[in-house]
Formats: C-alpha cells, structure tokens, sequence
C-alpha cells in the first residue's frame, strides 16, 4: 500500500479534471448540501488567502457508482481504463467552487438556487477585512458574478468594468492562482478506502456494507446499480417483490451474503467486499428466484407467512442456496428434503445457531443443504436439542427470541381461527413489532393472572401465547378469566372446539381452562406443542442424527 501523496491543485486544474471525468464523488458521499452563502463565504476565504483544509481524494481504476450530475450539469465519463480520483473528504467544497464555475442551477425544496448569483462587490477595497462576496449582487453597488470572472477573458471584463480594471485583476488572479492543498491515496482496497472515509468525516456513520457494494458493483454498461436492483426487489409493480409476499424487513446485508454464498462458502465481511464485480452481478438474477422460491417454501411449509416471525434472516442465506441448487436441475422440492429442511429450521431456532458467529456457522449449514440435495439426512453431531415439556413451559414469550418466534411458526402452521368465528387470520408484519401488538394475545390475560398474585414473568410464558388478528378478541376478552370469555365464544361459535385446535389447545376441561386452571394449561398445552416439535426434530424415515 503506497503512502499518501500530498500535491496543491490550482483552481483551474482542479476544475479540468472534473471537466475530464477524472474526479468523481462516490454516491456514498451525502447530496450537496451547501447554502449559496456557506459558497460566498467559502470563495470569500479563498480570495482573503485563508487556508481551506486539504482535499482527499482516492486514486483507482475500479469504477464506483457516482454522483453522475450537480443541479443542471451532466458530468463527463472517464475514458475507459483511466483512473479516477474519488472524492473522500471534501465534497461540499469541490462542488461548491465546481458550482461557481459553471454557474449551477440547483433545484432544493422547490425553490431554484442560481449559483451565477454569487458576486464580487468590487466597491469594496482590496485590503478590506469585511466580505467581499455575497450570495447575490448589491443593487447600489458594482458587482462581478464570480462565474463571469471565472470564465471571460480578461480582456472582456475590461471592457465591462473599466472603473475597477485592478480590483477585477486582482481577484482573478487570487481565484485562479490558489493552491488547493490535496493528499492523493492509492491502490488501496475499497473497504480500506470507505475506512479512510469513515475516519475523516467523525460527524457521520460508518459506511454499511451494503452502501460500499452499491458504489464497487455500480456497471454502467451492464446498467446494473446495487441500489436500484435492491428498490426492485423490495418493491416494483412490475414483478413479485418482498413487500408483496411480506418479507420487507430483510435487511439489504442479508441479500448480500445470499449472493455471496452462490460464489464462495466464505460470507463474512471482507470475504464480500472482495467479490468480482461481474461475478456479482452474474449472481444477482440467480439471486432473485432463488430467494423467492426460500420465502415461498417458508410461507407455506414452514408457517413463515411474514418475516417479523423469521427465526434469523441469516437462515435465509443457506436456504436461498438451496434452492438456486435445486433450481437449476428445475424441479421442486422432495418429501424427504422437505422434511429435512424443516429438521434444520427447528434446529437452527431452538438451539439460537445464528445468535454469533453466523458467518463461520453458514458455510457448515451450506454443506449441510448439499447433504440433503444428496439424499443424506445431516449429522448434527448431537446438536440436536432435547427439549422438555418443563422447558417450554418456563420459555419466556419475546419477540426477538428465535425460540419464540419458531414457536409462532408453529402456531402459524396450524392456521390458527378466530375465536369468535372460526375465521381465518391475518399476520401483518405491522403487527409483529412487539409483544404488544395486535397479533398476540395472552390466552390467560396478564391482567386476570396479576389479579390471581401470578408473577409478571410466569404471566408471559410462552405457552400462554395464542395468535389473532385484530383488538376486537382483546376488547372482549380484556381481563376476564378464559371459563368466562370461552362460554361466551362458544355462542357465537359453534365450532369452538375446531378453533381452539388450530391454537394447539384440546378439550376445555382437560387443559384447565373451565376451571381457569394456569399451570394445568400451560402443562397440558407445552405437551402438546412438545409433540409436535419433536415429530419435526425426528421426522419419520430419516435415521436419527448421531448422538
């Protein structure tokens, strides 16, 4: 890695390399910002001498997605194969001057910003301490447009202002005579590059991975933007996207290590970012149906119907890889894989697999998925966990818990009714943010329990916990005892009992809830929820896992 070299530009150097193409500000940069005043003051500064603070700029081959304009100036591609200098720390700067220069209209908040405004007052004299620049010109004094006297030749500002020959003079020579002070880094990689970044601008956040491969995939020729494709498939009307089938909330780096997974088992971090660009893109559209076809599994095998109720968006990366597999021989999913799938799902929830380390637990996951497509069930190793009734019962209901969430999977396969009409009911990812929210409901209600001098914690278990769609159940049922609220149900409903199955609950005298009867319930019911994983855990027809 070369040591940074430190050069001064001159104002028209400076600007003829923009005018070539050959500075750029990566798209990661904020949108210029300045105001016209923070601009006057800024070219103020320079004509008085004061130093500006050095620019930073990144020398590389590698084209990133860039600002591709500034107001109504389209700027200039490179020449194929040229380096470019990206911009890292002072954008706001360069395009103030840049504005200036070209005289820039910018568009902000519906009102027209006309940098050609920016004036010299030529009244003032040379030696003044007080400005001398200002946003727009003074009605009752002699002004010069910066852009003009950028721009004409001296010879015409001459002619234009022939009282203030020495102070136009003057000023042009300051502006087209400064050095700008520049340190030029060099053949370092981008995430080292997107570090400098980070480092020297304190103000703001460090860069995502997602916002470093936007910039490094960016291809012009193929027209592939990162940024652009990821929009498409959260949301388009033209095709199937995640908002659609309710999956909105997979965050971008997800994605990225689906398709990083597709190139190499490896999908940490810096694994990523050393990605071939064409290699990335060619993946992409794999991406796309691939990933579709693990949400479309998940939704209808698994009881997945949104993501809010997803154990791990990591564990979308080894099924995605899945089924781009199984994809390309074109067929479907087997019964057997199905139930193998299922096995590692459980697995992978119950025992919090991606809780850490989730990198290094992909790549071992991945062979796994190769194992089933051979026809092999997966050796866990005596991973496999050996639940109790006893546990279910004291798991505590959390909606960030995997646990938790695998359990509503659960729930959610059953398909689970409403208890007032055996309607059906609607998951929203809007409604699974908190414990709080619409979809879940303490069948024994916290209120009643509290009443009853059970413990705020005992109350929360997640056994206790029934699926429902709207506060209609919650309006009625507020804080009264299940024997009460189930007889009222039970008028409206006369298929209470079929209800109640689709929550994973049985007959009302046996599991307690006559006789309001908390413990009998949660025993009664984490042994039957306990069957039901158990059978998922141990499917029929595949040989236990070694031990």
């Amino acid at each position: 890695m070369k040591q940074p070299k430190n050069r001064s530009e001159k104002y028209t150097d400076l600007f003829s390399a923009i005018d070539k193409g050959q500075i750029k500000i990566p798209q990661f940069q904020r949108d210029f910002v300045w105001s016209k005043e923070q601009t006057a003051t800024l070219i103020d500064s320079i004509l008085k001498g004061f130093p500006l603070g050095t620019f930073i700029l990144w020398k590389t081959k590698d084209r990133l997605r860039h600002i591709r304009n500034v107001g109504n100036i389209d700027l200039p591609e490179p020449d194929p194969g040229d380096a470019i200098h990206y911009v890292l720390d002072g954008q706001q700067r360069i395009t103030s001057l840049y504005a200036v220069r070209k005289g820039i209209r910018i568009t902000r908040d519906n009102k027209e910003i006309n940098y050609r405004d920016i004036s010299i007052n030529l009244d003032l004299g040379l030696n003044d301490e007080d400005e001398v620049v200002f946003s727009s010109p003074a009605e009752d004094a002699t002004c010069i447009s910066l852009h003009q006297l950028l721009n004409a030749e001296l010879h015409e500002l001459v002619e234009d202002y022939p009282g203030h020959i020495k102070e136009v003079s003057h000023y042009k020579s300051r502006l087209e005579g400064y050095d700008f002070s520049t340190v030029v880094i060099e053949d370092y990689d981008i995430d080292v590059a997107c570090e400098v970044f980070t480092r020297i601008n304190t103000g703001g956040k460090e860069l995502t991975l997602f916002e470093i491969m936007v910039a490094k995939t960016y291809d012009q020729d193929l027209n592939f933007d990162l940024s652009e494709q990821y929009q498409s498939l959260l949301n388009t009307d033209e095709e199937k996207d995640l908002q659609s089938v309710g999956f909105e909330s997979v965050p971008p780096v997800t994605v990225l290590q689906c398709v990083a997974s597709f190139i190499t088992p490896e999908i940490k971090r810096q694994n990523i970012l050393k990605l071939d660009k064409s290699d990335f893109i060619t993946q992409w559209n794999d991406l796309k149906s691939a990933l579709f076809s693990a949400i479309d599994y998940l939704r209808t095998h698994v009881g997945i119907s949104v993501s809010r109720t997803l154990p791990y968006n990591s564990l979308l990366i080894p099924l995605t890889w899945f089924f781009r597999q199984i994809g390309k021989d074109k067929r479907d999913v087997t019964p057997r894989e199905n139930a193998l799938l299922k096995q590692f799902i459980y697995f992978a929830s119950l025992t919090q697999r991606y809780s850490s380390a989730v990198e290094a637990k992909v790549a071992v996951d991945i062979k796994r998925m190769q194992q089933i497509i051979n026809g092999e069930a997966p050796d866990y190793q005596g991973e496999l966990p050996r639940l109790t009734a006893e546990d279910l019962r004291n798991e505590t209901f959390s909606v960030g818990s995997a646990r938790s969430k695998i359990v509503i999977c659960l729930l959610s396969e059953l398909e689970p009714k409403r208890f007032s009409t055996n309607g059906k009911i609607v998951l929203d990812n809007g409604w699974l943010k908190a414990s709080t929210s619409k979809n879940y409901h303490h069948f024994f209600p916290r209120s009643y329990l509290k009443k009853q001098g059970v413990h705020a914690e005992r109350a929360n278990s997640l056994m206790n916990i029934v699926l429902v769609d709207d506060y209609l159940n919650k309006r009625t049922i507020k804080a009264k005892a299940p024997s009460i609220y189930m007889a009222q149900f039970a008028q409206q409903n006369n298929q209470l009992d079929k209800t109640l199955e689709s929550h994973a609950i049985g007959n009302l005298e046996e599991f307690g809830i006559n006789d309001d009867n908390y413990e009998q319930f949660l025993t009664k019911r984490s042994e039957l929820l306990l069957s039901k994983i158990e059978s998922l855990l141990h499917p029929d027809g595949v040989p236990p896992t070694s031990e």
